[in-house]
């Protein structure tokens, strides 16, 4: 099994290739789109602005490669924090820009009407609302996760959500649809609760 972190020039790649090599999982970090197109699995981490990530996916030539991938080859494909946001149709950091348009709805900032301190930092309790759950199998229902973001899909914009969280509102913390997987926290930070959830995509 090859699994391939993407290299879009956003990202946390080397926390998340220290996560799968402590579980033993092979991988490899590569911005070349032929590499994505053989793997068997890929991640796509990241930090920083919507719309300077999917520039730097265009500009990269890396957009058609992972479109293939996921729509055409049917490759599973797990987005990390913006890398979960970037699966959806439209982002609104930076400017509006269009997403992959894997997963239904758009990313927008938290309401300013909640008062909290932003981004939400920190480990908080997430609901896993499909006892299906692929990511979160051998979870408990509610297991807490760490988070760092500013923007986040809404609770109610998706069908696929598969976890939600709360911070002063409910939004998505992970969705799931066929062979496309995303989580608005960073596992590879998440402590024990992070290392099962990589865990068990890397088994998918």
């Amino acid at each position: 099994m090859s699994v391939t972190i993407v290299n879009y020039n956003m990202g946390n790649s080397g926390s998340v290739v220290n996560a799968l090599n402590y579980l033993g999982v092979t991988c490899e970090i590569s911005s070349v789109p032929d590499k994505i197109l053989r793997s068997s699995k890929i991640i796509i981490p990241g930090v920083g602005s919507f719309r300077q990530a999917m520039d730097n996916m265009r500009r990269m030539n890396l957009y058609d490669a992972i479109c293939e991938a996921v729509l055409v080859k049917k490759i599973q494909i797990l987005g990390i924090c913006l890398g979960m946001q970037l699966f959806t149709q439209l982002g609104e950091e930076g400017g509006n820009t269009k997403g992959f348009g894997f997963i239904e709805g758009n990313i927008s900032k938290f309401s300013e009407q909640i008062n909290l301190r932003m981004p939400h930092v920190g480990f908080n309790s997430v609901k896993i609302l499909n006892k299906d759950s692929l990511l979160f199998k051998g979870l408990e229902t509610e297991s807490d996760f760490y988070f760092v973001h500013s923007y986040r899909l809404g609770n109610s914009e998706c069908p696929f959500i598969h976890a939600t969280c709360e911070y002063g509102e409910l939004f998505a913390a992970a969705v799931e649809r066929d062979n496309i997987f995303g989580v608005q926290f960073h596992p590879e930070k998440s402590q024990s609760n992070g290392l099962k959830m990589l865990s068990n995509f890397s088994k998918l």
